[in-house]
């Protein structure tokens, strides 16, 4: 159960001051539907109310609250010109314009001879001053209640910023005094408020840096929603300890025949991460793993080690791939070495129909099959396993959870490998994946080449056709990828199905060329990668879809238009497209000039290293968490006040925090744990509360 201290937060927001059905819908597209999510929603900055010395020092393109005489109204000579108030101080004049106003309520706001505070933004008009549509009128007695900080919050159409400051100010009414779920000494050592404190100044700011990333207000809340977040999976790793498991141990002979017959030695990072995993399988607990490496580092062989050691111990694996595709050159790469180990592999699809799936259904039921390859088609119901003791999942962000225990659950307490060749910055591992252990590969395999990385502006494309045309006739394939679907969505950006049509005019019917991208049906897309694969294809023009995508070893060029708007990470991932086999490869980055800063410094990242770890943490320093991996990374918690990037230094502090006080405590039933229980289900973290309570 909630606690009930925290109930006035999980109110709808019909329940604040002057909310109804209407402005509830609006302020709920901003934050959330509860008060809760208000109250979690900084303001995005703050504005200076405080009154000017004068009209004389005031600086035009400001928020300027100024103390005026009234002169005179001015009626408009016709109905579409503004009413006119013409003020002054003893230093200049100002203007207040006012478009379709009632003169009444002016009259009565603005009586000639009355002294007025006004408030707004100041425009320098014909050489004189104006503000139009004042923020605030008031009489100079009532100036205490114009706030010296105004908060600005984020907004939608149709909804106000007063109306936004009134909801979030009901919302803090709500809030209650919460004990400290904070270890002692870190509040004292960083002179932290406690949390209510915290709160209120964030939502009525002293000034622009009391919402600063580096603030003592918004590291205090930013530690709040990481340490719960690391709190939760500390416990949710502490439970599956626990719980009894199975140990999956082979004597190794299989895997010594497979390693006989490969033509490079593993790199010290598979050995290294093929050591930990076997070990992990040994140990009578759930072994839950992700393994990390970049495109091209080797992660399918440290998988089939993996699997080859649960046929060694007498259990099946299944490799499950976001796309049939993926799942075939999975299964075709493996199979030679998996039959040299005296294992039997199959493949299974949503393709595989009548009497050859069942004759595989067959197969994986009774045991006879060891290793099966296939999509999301594993999770069917008629799939069942003689003994599935490990389960390992490519690409993992396009799976939810629920679909990884799905095929987990079809095992007695199966182990489970999850793999990504989407490098990420160690704060947001962990707190991503801060309940399992991590392997990492950061080392590539023999024989791999450099990518040359070439920045040219977009007015070399002819350049850059010209030396596509050069590739395909040398019997080499290109990658050519643009940021949008159609033209009409691309704005300023090139469009794939644009690009396509001007190369299949410039190359003629010399040079094969496909179109692949997000809205295409899923068999469309798969046919037009698979001939690409089978090299019916020289040029595969595509939106980021390929940037997870098949392994085409002929595939040496990759160009990258408006590359200008990818993030460093991104365009990392479709340089690793290419380069795959043994021919040199080259990277070319279209831009649309000038370049601003950000970009200059992504292009010379990407110049300088190939290492996906160095590559993904400067993202992250440039970009922050939320645009560094994208929405494909959808498995990342959302953060409202921490930021991994300008945070990052509290993530270790957290996680050992975190640890440490569910070694000491893990009921949480300490003074400390209690007030932590409540800081869970605050931030929302409660189902390991529930994980508590069914242990």
């Amino acid at each position: 159960m909630r606690p009930e201290i925290l109930n006035p937060l999980f109110v709808d927001l019909t329940a604040l001051p002057g909310v109804g059905p209407r402005l509830a819908a609006l302020i709920g597209k901003v934050a959330g539907p509860r008060a809760l999510d208000v109250l979690m929603t900084a303001p995005t900055g703050v504005v200076d109310r405080r009154l000017s010395a004068s009209i004389g020092t005031a600086e035009p393109g400001t928020i300027t609250t100024l103390r005026v005489r009234v002169d005179k109204r001015e009626r408009p000579e016709r109905s579409r010109r503004p009413h006119r108030i013409i003020c002054s101080d003893e230093t200049g004049f100002l203007t207040l314009v006012y478009f379709h106003a009632k003169e009444p309520w002016l009259a009565a706001q603005f009586p000639e001879g009355a002294e007025r505070i006004v408030s707004g933004k100041l425009e320098s008009v014909y050489g004189g001053l104006q503000m139009a549509h004042p923020d605030y009128v008031a009489d100079p007695e009532e100036l205490d209640e114009l706030p010296d900080m105004e908060p600005v919050y984020p907004l939608t159409a149709g909804l106000a910023p007063k109306v936004m400051r009134k909801a979030a100010a009901g919302a803090l009414e709500r809030a209650p005094e919460l004990p400290e779920w904070i270890d002692q000494e870190l509040v004292s050592r960083e002179d932290w408020s406690d949390w209510l404190s915290a709160i209120r100044t964030l939502h009525a700011p002293r000034g622009k840096e009391d919402l600063g990333a580096a603030s003592p207000v918004r590291k205090r809340l930013a530690y709040d929603e990481i340490f719960t977040n690391l709190l939760a999976l500390a416990l949710i790793r502490q439970r599956r300890s626990e719980r009894k498991g199975r140990a999956l141990m082979g004597d190794g002979a299989r895997w010594a025949e497979i390693e006989k017959r490969l033509p490079f030695a593993l790199t010290g990072a598979q050995a290294r991460s093929v050591a930990e995993i076997k070990a992990d399988m040994a140990r009578e607990a759930q072994m839950v793993r992700l393994l990390q490496g970049d495109v091209g580092s080797g992660k399918t062989m440290v998988a089939l080690a993996a699997m080859v050691a649960a046929a060694e111990a007498g259990a099946q694996s299944a490799l499950m791939a976001p796309t049939e595709i993926l799942a075939r050159q999975h299964e075709e790469g493996l199979r030679e070495l998996i039959e040299a180990a005296g294992l039997q592999s199959v493949i299974l699809t949503g393709r595989d129909k009548g009497r050859e799936r069942e004759a595989k259904l067959a197969g994986i039921r009774s045991g006879y099959v060891d290793i099966i390859f296939g999509t999301h088609a594993l999770f069917s119901g008629d799939v069942e396993f003689e003994d599935l003791g490990l389960v390992v999942v490519d690409e993992q962000h396009r799976f939810g959870v629920r679909q990884r225990l799905a095929l987990t659950e079809k095992g007695a307490r199966t182990d489970l490998l999850v793999m990504t060749a989407t490098p990420i910055p160690r704060t947001l591992a962990l707190s991503a994946y801060g309940d399992m252990e991590v392997s990492r590969l950061d080392e590539k395999p023999p024989g791999r080449k450099p990518v040359t990385t070439i920045a040219k502006p977009t007015e070399a494309l002819d350049d850059v056709m010209a030396a596509v045309g050069r590739a395909a006739e040398r019997g080499e394939q290109v990658y050519w990828v643009c940021p949008r679907v159609e033209a009409e969505d691309a704005g300023d950006l090139i469009a794939a199905e644009e690009r396509a049509d001007t190369l299949r005019a410039y190359f003629g019917d010399s040079v094969p060329i496909g179109l692949v991208h997000g809205k295409m049906p899923g068999p469309e897309k798969d046919a037009v990668m698979a001939a690409f694969y089978e090299r019916q294809l020289s040029v595969l023009v595509a939106t980021t879809v390929i940037e997870v995508g098949v392994n085409a070893p002929d595939a040496t060029v990759m160009v990258i238009e408006n590359a200008e708007r990818f993030g460093l990470a991104q365009l990392h991932q479709l340089r690793g497209r290419v380069g795959r086999g043994s021919k040199p490869a080259t990277c070319l980055l279209l831009y649309k000039g000038p370049l601003g800063e950000t970009a200059k410094s992504r292009i010379e990242t990407l110049r300088r290293t190939e290492d996906g770890f160095e590559i993904a943490e400067e993202d992250l320093a440039l970009r922050g968490a939320g645009d560094a991996l994208g929405a494909a990374q959808s498995g990342l918690p959302r953060f409202r006040i921490a930021d991994a990037g300008a945070h990052q230094s509290l993530f270790d502090v957290a996680a050992d925090d975190a640890r440490l006080l569910v070694d000491q405590d893990p009921e949480l039933e300490t003074e400390r744990g209690q007030a932590a229980r409540i800081a869970l289900y605050l931030h929302e973290r409660d189902a390991a509360i529930k994980l508590l309570r069914s242990g």
